[in-house]
């Protein structure tokens, strides 16, 4: 598939993720096989102000490609001078949140609140679109509740401007990340367009990536908490839809443990030893998720303030697994 004249080669997309999807997250997804990644979201108008910290979200190391920066707002004129600005770091395309349920976001305009307002929203996606000369994206919901199922309409209204592609999670605002996927949704918008429509929601492995593929028709998938403290999600789908429908199981301990300190570590090289290991501390929760014993290590997870700790939780961690088979 194409997202303009950008080439992807593979099914599964990192979703963009606050506070989770940095740029040691992506690069390591992408050595297991993401088919692109997405910077983690940063407001329009901060970035626009000159905001340090909106800065810092949007860089991209040479090593992240296929990727996108993630902007969000309501104002179509900041949205389209953030989005100039933001070819600095050298985005394969541009990508527009108008999904995000948080009230910190959608209770101030942004996000899915744009879902009650297609007109603004299309405003804003024609705007970043004349503003750029790479491909403009836009991930939104399948609506703002129940009764305002709209995601036909709204992925109409982004095709009509020249977005080049569109994600849409399979749940409305008000259904935030439960209950279950609303295939039918994401199968009418891929009725309804030409361009090239990502699922989300609910991706775990391969299976479950082959469901959404199967039943909307869609032409990727994109992988949030599925990937969190399991990067290898993405060769597990890679292998699942491949012509042999190759299973590939987790990995022993021994290579989770492994990988956690490799991702920890690249943290840590970005941001600092101090700053990385209290980020450290959800990610390292997530790779012992299910773990026996995994209660009492993850007290000592919210202690953490080195690699040094983190290195010997790790062992520990192979050993009780190693002692119960």
């Amino acid at each position: 598939m194409f997202i303009g004249n950008v080439e992807i080669k593979d099914k599964a997309f990192l979703a963009p993720m606050a506070g989770v999807a940095d740029r040691a997250f992506r690069e390591l997804c992408l050595s297991y096989g993401a088919a692109g990644v997405t910077s983690e979201m940063v407001s329009a108008k901060g970035f626009t102000m000159g905001d340090r910290k909106s800065r810092e979200l949007l860089k991209l190391s040479d090593v992240e490609h296929p990727a996108a920066v993630q902007i969000f707002g309501d104002n179509p004129e900041i949205l389209a001078r953030a989005a100039r600005n933001a070819l600095e770091f050298a985005p394969d395309w541009i990508d527009i949140n108008m999904g995000c349920p948080a009230p910190k976001i959608a209770g101030n305009g942004g996000g899915a609140s744009l879902m009650k307002d297609p007109v603004l929203a299309q405003d804003i996606a024609r705007a970043v679109v004349s503003a750029v000369d790479i491909p403009v994206t836009v991930k939104f919901r399948t609506g703002w509740d129940a009764k305002h199922i709209n995601c036909v309409e709204f992925a109409k209204r982004m095709e009509d401007v020249g977005v080049a592609a569109v994600t849409v999670h399979g749940r409305t605002k008000e259904q935030m990340y439960a209950p279950g996927i609303n295939y039918d949704a994401i199968a009418a918008v891929k009725q309804a367009v030409s361009i090239p429509v990502i699922g989300n929601g609910d991706i775990v492995d391969g299976p479950t990536a082959a469901a959404m593929i199967e039943r909307t028709g869609c032409d990727a998938v994109a992988v949030g908490r599925g990937a969190q403290g399991r990067p290898w999600v993405f060769h597990q789908i890679n292998s699942y839809l491949s012509p042999e429908l190759r299973i590939v199981p987790e990995p022993p301990m021994a290579e989770i443990m492994r990988v956690m300190i490799k991702h920890v570590e690249t943290i840590c090289e970005y941001k600092g030893e101090k700053v990385g290991m209290k980020e450290a501390r959800k990610h390292a929760a997530w790779y012992i998720k299910g773990v026996r014993g995994a209660a009492s290590f993850r007290k000592e997870i919210g202690m953490l303030s080195s690699m040094e700790e983190l290195e010997r939780l790790a062992i520990r961690v192979i050993e009780t697994e190693m002692a119960n088979g």
